[in-house]
């Protein structure tokens, strides 16, 4: 059964957390002297708001969750940094995950001096069932990515709802890229599994990766321990209002959020008819992973004429990624490779 105060460090459950100025008001200031800010606008003197509150009004409306269920981070990797800290004791915990998959579950264990535990996807990219691995020895927490990177899969709910009944640590199921999904999110699901967290972001479909925002979602125990060690002002002020500004925007973000999605049709389409093309993996992402014959010499061609993709062949053999551009984007890729198809 999950237990939440006992996974949690030891450590973590003593932390006082630290008490900014912004914590200790609350409400309309006629001068604010609390702080120690610079009294002379310059339109970012002020600290920003470190609970994001409007921000979290506005998904709490769209996903249909409680604010007090949301963390705002410093992108996805921040949450993910965190979890480690709260979560995972070192050469007693481990993080399992499942490659081929997100690179800083790996990365951020390493830092946190976490053992990782790697059991690959099945040929599908899917989840091995439940019953076909080694029963979970520690606590810790496991990384589902679904929509996979890099393969652009949605991993089976079913069967990640099968991994939070067994394991004892808390499933991180990553969606970053779930936008450009048909499915549903594993969202509505964190009120009734308790050791389930997820994670969005808005650095994909809605255009702000240069601003780093990334979303949790859990129970609000889960998140409480979030918040209670981040940094005080994790999210600066141009990327809170930045954020409030695109979810303003929704006609917009929708034009193009559609736009990718046929242009990612289009691009596989086109793509097919190639003979140095094997494979194209399903994808409900906004990339591809595409299977070429000769797939380091096409990477190569491509960046010696400036059009930069991923290569993905230490991960999946003849493996290469890339991400839906605009039309002509795409189209500068097709015609370059078009070169190369003899």
């Amino acid at each position: 059964m999950f237990d939440l105060e006992k996974i949690t460090r030891v450590n973590i459950r003593r932390l006082k957390p630290y008490s900014s100025a912004r914590d200790e008001f609350k409400g309309i200031a006629k001068v604010w002297l609390d702080a120690n800010e610079n009294p002379f606008d310059t339109d970012w003197n002020r600290y920003p708001d470190p609970h994001q509150t409007e921000i979290k009004k506005r998904l709490a409306e769209m996903k249909k969750v409680h604010p007090n269920q949301i963390f705002i981070g410093n992108g996805s990797d921040e949450a993910i940094d965190l979890l480690f800290r709260a979560f995972c004791e070192p050469d007693k915990d481990k993080a399992y995950i499942f490659p081929p998959t997100y690179g800083m579950y790996t990365v951020s264990a390493a830092i946190n001096n976490i053992e990782i535990v790697a059991q690959p996807l099945n040929q599908d990219f899917q989840l091995p069932p439940i019953e076909t691995i080694q029963p979970f020895q520690t606590n810790g927490l496991l990384f589902v990515c679904s929509p996979n990177n890099p393969t652009g899969n949605v991993i089976d709910s079913k069967t990640i709802l099968s991994y939070t009944k067994n394991f004892k640590g808390i499933v991180v199921v990553d969606e970053a890229y779930h936008d450009f999904s048909e499915t549903e999110s594993m969202i509505n699901y964190i009120n009734e599994v308790p050791n389930l967290l997820v994670l969005q972001t808005f650095s994909k479909a809605w255009g702000l990766a240069g601003l780093r925002v990334g979303m949790a979602y859990a129970q609000e125990n889960i998140i409480h321990i979030l918040n209670k060690i981040k940094a005080p002002y994790n999210v600066n002020a141009f990327s809170q209002q930045a954020v409030l500004k695109v979810l303003n925007e929704q006609t917009s973000y929708k034009n193009k959020l559609e736009s990718i999605k046929r242009e990612r049709k289009r691009l596989k389409e086109e793509l097919s008819k190639f003979k140095i093309v094997q494979h194209i993996y399903p994808s409900e992402a906004n990339f591809l992973l595409v299977e070429f014959i000769g797939a380091k010499r096409i990477f190569e061609h491509l960046k010696n004429e400036g059009i930069i993709i991923r290569d993905r062949t230490k991960e999946v053999e003849n493996c290469l990624r890339i991400t839906v551009g605009t039309s002509e984007q795409n189209q500068l890729l097709l015609k370059t490779l078009k070169t190369m198809d003899i």
